[in-house]
């Protein structure tokens, strides 16, 4: 009786149920389940979109915006970089200018000062032809000056020799120099030239010549006078001398 209950309830009206389902390949189902993700990434993407236009934004209207500002950055851009080229060109302008006019004030400075110096000839030359100069020697000296230079321990000399019309032939001579000057707190004398320097202090003229001239002492050193002396050749005593006070 057992076994025959256990048959009727195995294959019996009270047997269980038996469903019959078709096996699928495993790709199909890959594929489908593929197809299934994309679809709601879709969903998901569309939904998104949704939701930023409700909130008022607009994906089109924001890419315009961003194409708009890009394009006015590189305008920007190029127009600093047209304003550097401008103001780089203004600025060597300026410059050329700045230079130009130095380059004039100095040429005018020197005019002025040569215009000087030729109206104080003129005038020396006007007293001069009513004058015989030096009776005994024929060399005058004029307008000796003896300032500080730019360099410490630099001077410059000027002066004008001026032959008498009594003398006829040129003079041939040399110039020197004597300085009194105080170093450590001593005095000292420099005559100049000493050695071989020569060409600077050599004197070829029939009725006038301007020496201008520098020398050089010790920074240290300050210059007290200076005397002048006018030598001619073959001759030890001068022919003429004249002393400016320095300091």
């Amino acid at each position: 009786m057992t076994v025959i209950k256990r048959l009727k309830r195995k294959f019996g009206i009270a047997a269980p149920r038996v469903a019959v389902r078709t096996h699928a390949p495993w790709y199909l189902r890959w594929v489908g389940a593929i197809v299934a993700v994309g679809c709601m990434l879709i969903f998901a993407w569309y939904t998104f979109d949704w939701g930023r236009s409700l909130a008022g934004f607009q994906s089109g209207r924001a890419a315009a915006e961003l194409a708009r500002l890009s394009e006015q950055v590189v305008h920007l851009r190029d127009e600093n970089d047209e304003m550097r080229t401008q103001l780089a060109a203004m600025e060597r302008q300026m410059q050329i200018e700045n230079a130009t006019h130095g380059n004039l004030a100095g040429q005018l400075k020197a005019l002025t000062d040569e215009n000087a110096l030729l109206k104080e000839d003129l005038a020396f030359f006007q007293t001069l032809m009513t004058a015989n100069g030096d009776a005994a020697s024929g060399i005058s000296i004029n307008r000796f000056r003896v300032r500080a230079d730019a360099l410490p321990g630099e001077y410059r000399y000027q002066l004008l020799l001026v032959q008498s019309r009594t003398r006829s032939r040129e003079f041939q001579g040399k110039l020197q120099l004597v300085v009194d000057m105080v170093q450590d707190g001593q005095p000292q004398v420099l005559v100049l030239p000493h050695g071989e320097e020569k060409g600077p202090y050599n004197l070829s003229f029939k009725f006038y010549q301007r020496v201008e001239g520098v020398f050089h002492v010790p920074p240290e050193a300050t210059v007290k006078r200076v005397q002048v002396r006018v030598l001619e050749n073959g001759t030890e005593s001068p022919k003429s001398s004249q002393t400016v006070d320095v300091s």
